[in-house]
């Protein structure tokens, strides 16, 4: 198992990543009332209190209001910031942004790429940005223009290392030829029914960079957990699941665990990130790296997962 120096300061210490997507309970920043507030907070400090360290959110998610959620909870308890690794996002612009006419689209120039880090940096109340990543891949990008932004923010002490998101390994090299520092992590969907990565290349490309790959969806969207079905057009699926449920009742824990559990018995270190904003389902989620997954387990969830034999 391979292991990630990702910031002055040391490694990440815990291998879960908290998804802070979810803990406004709506995307129109508007509708953050009092009670949604309050929701948000007490899923964070769930979150630290089960012992996450890695913080995962995107200038998108709420167009900005989780960040300045988290921003508020640091502000409250300052110790918390120097317990967090933080993750944000930028890249994805909307439709509307900033003329009516504008297209929803993706845009890593220079300006915008430092533009929306200190944008971050005001809402989460922070001085730095432990990990900063380019959300979706611009059709557009320039490596030499993103190198010269990352360059800058690193060098202003408002970045301490980069990453991107949904990065196929072909755009994740070409990208990395024009940049200083080398890529920590790459974030994807990754689960039992989202297989691309362990065969396109990508976390083969992480094991040869050493770079963290961050599992988004871990769960499938829900299914995958417990109470969870598979979706209707695939029927193979139901066994998967099955034979999930008897890995839980041997290990007496969950399916939600045993799928976090199956992801991270990957040598390439895969983190899932857990985006529930129940408190008791997040420190639930927290036990699944001391869950056993024996070899012959993971193949044969694999083997169902694919519906086929191996090759």
């Amino acid at each position: 198992m391979q292991t990630h120096e990702l910031f002055p300061g040391g490694p990440i210490v815990s291998r879960m990543a908290y998804g802070c997507m979810r803990i406004a309970g709506t995307w129109n920043p508007e509708e953050i009332d009092a009670e949604k507030r309050a929701n948000a907070h007490a899923a964070l400090r769930a979150a630290y209190e089960a012992g996450y360290v890695l913080f995962d959110h995107a200038d998108i998610y709420s167009q900005g209001g989780c960040e300045t959620l988290h921003g508020e909870l640091f502000a409250e308890s300052p110790e918390l910031r120097r317990q967090t690794t933080i993750a944000t996002k930028c890249g994805i612009r909307f439709a509307g942004d900033p003329e009516p006419t504008s297209p929803h689209r993706y845009d890593f120039t220079k300006n915008h790429i430092i533009r929306s880090c200190e944008e971050s940096l005001k809402r989460l109340q922070t001085e730095w940005i432990d990990i900063y990543q380019l959300h979706r891949p611009d059709y557009l990008m320039d490596p030499d223009e993103v190198g010269e932004a990352f360059e800058k923010l690193a060098d202003a002490g408002k970045v301490r290392c980069f990453g991107v998101s949904n990065f196929p390994p072909d755009k994740v090299s070409a990208l990395q030829r024009s940049l200083r520092h080398p890529l920590a992590v790459n974030q994807v969907e990754i689960h039992l029914g989202r297989l691309d990565c362990f065969e396109d290349g990508t976390l083969n490309q992480c094991l040869e960079k050493n770079i963290l790959p961050l599992a988004w969806s871990p769960l499938g969207g829900g299914w995958l957990g417990e109470g969870g079905t598979p979706p209707e057009d695939k029927p193979h699926l139901v066994e998967l699941v099955a034979e999930m449920d008897k890995i839980a009742e041997r290990e007496e824990v969950t399916r939600t665990e045993v799928a976090l559990a199956w992801l991270m018995q990957h040598p390439a270190g895969i983190v899932p990130i857990v985006g529930s904003a129940n408190p008791e389902r997040i420190a639930q989620s927290a036990v699944a790296p001391d869950i056993l997954i024996t070899r012959d387990d993971w193949y044969r969830l694999l083997v169902l997962a694919r519906g086929a034999g191996l090759p």
